[in-house]
């Protein structure tokens, strides 16, 4: 644990170096980052602005124009169809069902999640097999990350997958908007999900935002009580400005961290949404503490251990499936390697 500071109404947790029961000097300071906590909560610089004069890679003007006004966008084929289904086919054999058999959709969870939002969500405890990594090393995938930022020195999030199965019935589970970061503290931060199967049929389940709110926040605020919840705004009046984001399997969503946002519930008969959680961020070089928890992820294959990730608690993926091998532009996303 850390000491926790008031500042301005917001809590803030400062990290400890701590002694573990050897003796060792353990980094604690990952725990303690909101959101993410693999790589850090807020970007050492501002998103980009385009007045580096630097051309985009991925995105069109188009595209860039969406994206400022929207606070999401999507971009097609970052990886292929075949590298997205073969992902997919991974999921349903790590997670131990049968995508034929909807009998074995609904087992019980291996680990209680902390956050009970969560909880029944479809959360895939993997983060750093090696077809993870192929797609967070994919060019395309970082370009778009570049894009955003307008740096090419990033850190991806060592993160999870989806399996947003359909509901159960006699369920009548509600999807939530949310932030994942206080949207008072203005995060320099994106956020990203990649499709992993085709996601156009809206009763599936996927991503939704607001982009309403995301352009209007500091007049809505004006309306709300002091004391309301800083990651779950009352929504009310605000279902018809609700967009149903679709996608096909290989596309990417990136969206801006003060957007509004959330799983919709699965509402299809027999379809299951299948996704990677990725989003990438300036890198922290000077962060030795970070740094090397990342490293010590991915070579020892743990999850990160912040209050919504249990992690897996068969181990697979130290005793099962080998270390995943890296490209020099995922050694340098991991920080292994330097920029």
């Amino acid at each position: 644990m850390g000491a926790i500071v008031l500042r301005e109404g917001l809590i803030i947790k400062i990290p400890f170096i701590m002694e573990n029961t050897k003796g060792d000097m353990v980094d604690t300071a990952h725990k303690d980052i909101s959101g993410n906590p693999s790589t850090p909560a807020r970007g050492a610089k501002d998103l980009n602005d385009r007045s580096n004069g630097e051309p985009l890679r991925v995105l069109s003007e188009a595209d860039w124009d969406f994206w400022r006004h929207n606070g999401y966008i999507v971009i097609k084929n970052a990886i292929s169809r075949k590298q997205a289904q073969k992902t997919a086919d991974f999921l349903w054999e790590f997670d131990e069902k049968d995508p034929d058999d909807p009998k074995t959709w609904y087992a019980p969870p291996r680990a209680e999640m902390k956050m009970k939002e969560l909880t029944g969500t479809g959360m895939v405890e993997v983060y750093n097999h090696q077809l993870l990594w192929d797609n967070r090393q994919t060019q395309r995938v970082y370009d778009a990350f570049v894009d955003v930022w307008g740096t090419d020195k990033l850190w991806v999030t060592i993160d999870r997958a989806n399996l947003n199965f359909p509901l159960p019935p006699g369920s009548d589970k509600k999807g939530f908007i949310h932030w994942d970061y206080d949207p008072e503290s203005r995060p320099q931060n994106v956020q990203g999900v990649l499709a992993l199967n085709d996601q156009v049929d809206g009763n599936m389940g996927g991503f939704q935002c607001i982009p309403w709110l995301y352009r209007n926040y500091d007049t809505w605020k004006q309306g709300q009580p002091f004391d309301r919840n800083r990651f779950h705004p009352d929504i009310s009046g605000l279902e018809d400005k609700i967009v149903k984001v679709g996608m096909e399997a290989g596309d990417l969503l990136i969206f801006n961290s003060t957007q509004p946002h959330g799983i919709r519930p699965n509402r299809s008969k027999d379809k299951v949404r299948i996704a990677q959680y990725i989003s990438m961020m300036p890198a922290e070089e000077d962060n030795e503490g970070l740094r090397n928890w990342r490293v010590k992820s991915w070579k020892n294959r743990i999850a990160p251990q912040g209050y919504a990730f249990p992690g897996d608690p068969r181990n697979w993926e130290q005793t099962k499936y080998k270390r995943a091998e890296l490209s020099e532009l995922g050694q340098r996303l991991l920080g292994s390697r330097p920029w």
